[in-house]
This record gives C-alpha cells, structure tokens and sequence, in this order.
C-alpha cells in the first residue's frame, strides 16, 4: 500500500522530481467529501496575475481553497510572507527570515542564478519555468540565423533604409549562406538547446551535436550528445554555436577569446539562455577582425549595453533585447504550467521543473 502524502509532506517526493524522476505513488490530498478544507493554500507573489490567470490558478486546485495574494510593494510582499505557504517569484535569503511556513518557491524564469547561499541551504524546495519559454526562443534563434545566413540584416536592411534594391554577390557567391547540411553545436541541451535542435534539424535539415552536464538520453534528432569535456572538440567543427546553458560559476564567460579564435572563421555564434556566458569585449573582437562570420544575441553581460558600447559597431550581429521568448503563447503556458504544479502540490504529488538549487538549475 502507497504513503499518503499531504501537501505539508512532499517534499518526501520532490527530490525524487528533480533527480533520477522515478515514479512516486502518492494518494491524492485527503479532503472530506463534501467538505472545504479550513485552511486554505495561500501564495505570495508580486508578479500582477490577471482574474481569469488568478481564477485558473484556484481551479487547478479542486476542493482545496486558494489564496493567491499580489503585493505591490517589496515591503507589502514582506508584510504578507508570514502568511506565505508558497511564493511565486523570486526570494532572498533574508526573506526567508519573514517567512516561517514556506514550503515551495516557484521561480517565474527559467534561470535561478539569483538564488544566494542562505536559499541554497534552506529545505525550500525551488521550481523554475524551464522549457516555459523555449518555442518562442527557437523560433526567434533561427530567425536571426537567417538574417545572418541570407544577408537580411547585413546587406537589405540597410538598403530599405536608404530606399533601394539591389543585389549583393552573384549566385554562386558565398554573400548568402544556405543552412542545409551544416552542422550546429549546442551548449546545453535543456529546454532551448532541445527546441533549438529540433527546428534546426526538421525545419532545416541541419546536422546537430551538442553537450550537457545531465547524462540525459541522446534525441534522434541530435547526431551527437557529450558531457561538457567534449566542448573544446566541439567547437572547431560547428558552423553555428549556440550558448544555450544556464549561468553558474562553470558557464560563466565559458565563450572566451579563446573560443571565438577555435570557431571557424564562416561560422555563427547565438547567445540565447544568459549573457553572462559570454566575453563581450573578445565577441566584438571576433566579429570586426574576422575571427567568426556573426553573431545573434538576445542577451549580453550587461543588460542593456550602454549607446557606446562597440557591438553596436558590427554590422554582422543580429540582437534582440532579451525578449525572445515572449508572446501571448508564452503567457498561457506559463499559467497552465503553474496551475498543473499548484495541483501537484496540493495532492502531496511530485512537483515539475524542481531545480538543484546546489547546480543552479
């Protein structure tokens, strides 16, 4: 006979979520039938969730009553963290002293580096939105690799600008790039590495290998699949490198000069999970002295960059402004997703996307 699992017991079960993922059998939340049970949920947050978002939310919940309160201010947030069973959002450690009956925080990005020691070590247990965001950013991914690979950004743009069209190169010059057969290598394999490879490869019939530090099972559609040792071969021979790895001590600034002078000089570079993975200073040397064929970011070390910052120099770089996984698509998974946890919680089941707060992922 199974465990019974309160919704005050699972972290028995998230380990498990966030680990190896085997199977936990949990009965559901015992709630008498016919019955409210007298304490509700109650959720603390400062992110503005609409009614019909708020009313999706409670639903998700069945008969257990839910209270999603939304602070305005930091220090209204704080006021009301005593009450906070589970907070949506992101969290200090000094918080955590205003909030004694905290059991679950779930984070409201994919990327958790702001978590500090004092979370780490805390029996909080952490949820992100991995893989939440991830269609958005493929598809704006391969669209600055187009950009970049036909010459849109490089050399039509700037035509429509000044009113003209014309040609560029003839056609059979290497003025406009076809992706086709080319190989792209990702750092990072998680929810944006996987959308990635997989429209790169069905929708472009590229050939994709790539590295993670999870020993994760290897997709059909990834041609090669490598721990992070594995990088420095990988670069030389991928004509796109995509930094798509979550920012921790070992990732940080990982796509050096070092590496920019290794990638070949026709190939692209795409930063999409963090810009702290990247030196901007040896990128921008890389593009204006030839090292490498472009660049597309929708992120950078410092966000935003100030006017004079030189990457506005390179007419061979496509940027957007960390927005790439935004749309209302986005918004209506996102609320799916955290409604389908809340109604994990409160039926003591293990939760999605559990992070290992001591990896940073």
């Amino acid at each position: 006979m199974s465990e019974r699992i309160s919704r005050r017991g699972f972290l028995a079960a998230a380990p498990v979520a966030g680990g190896v993922r085997e199977p936990v059998v949990v009965e559901p939340f015992p709630v008498e039938q016919g019955k409210v049970q007298a304490e509700p949920l109650r959720i603390v947050t400062m992110y503005r969730f609409e009614p019909e978002e708020v009313r999706r939310i409670q639903e998700a919940a069945g008969a257990v009553k839910v209270e999603l309160i939304i602070a305005r201010t930091r220090e209204e947030f704080r006021q009301r963290l005593p009450e906070a069973e589970v907070v949506y959002g992101s969290l200090s450690g000094a918080d955590l002293d205003y909030a004694p009956r905290l059991k679950w925080l779930q984070a409201g990005a994919a990327g958790v580096e702001w978590m500090d020691a004092k979370l780490r070590a805390s029996p909080v247990v952490v949820t992100n939105c991995a893989r939440i965001f991830a269609p958005g950013i493929s598809e704006t991914a391969m669209g600055m690799l187009l950009c970049l690979t036909r010459g849109i950004t490089k050399y039509y743009f700037p035509q429509f600008l000044r009113r003209e069209w014309k040609p560029v190169g003839s056609p059979k010059s290497d003025d406009h790039i076809e992706l086709a057969g080319r190989t792209m290598g990702i750092v990072g394999m998680g929810g944006i590495g996987m959308a990635v490879a997989r429209r790169a490869y069905y929708g472009f019939d590229m050939r994709i290998v790539g590295t993670d530090a999870k020993p994760i099972p290897k997709p059909e559609y990834v041609a090669e699949l490598h721990d992070p040792g594995w990088f420095d071969e990988m670069v030389p021979q991928v004509d796109v490198l995509v930094a798509a790895a979550p920012h921790t001590p070992q990732t940080e600034r990982m796509f050096n000069e070092r590496v920019f002078r290794r990638m070949r000089p026709t190939a692209y570079f795409l930063a999409l999970s963090r810009g702290q993975l990247f030196d901007d200073m040896a990128l921008v040397r890389a593009l204006k002295e030839g090292w490498i064929a472009g660049a597309g970011l929708d992120v950078f070390p410092k966000e935003p960059p100030p006017p004079d910052h030189p990457i506005f120099d390179c007419p061979n770089v496509v940027m957007t402004m960390h927005t790439s996984g935004w749309s209302r698509d986005r918004q209506r998974r996102l609320i799916e997703f955290f409604a389908e946890n809340v109604r994990r919680y409160v039926h003591g089941l293990p939760l999605l996307n559990v992070v290992d707060k001591q990896r940073g992922y």
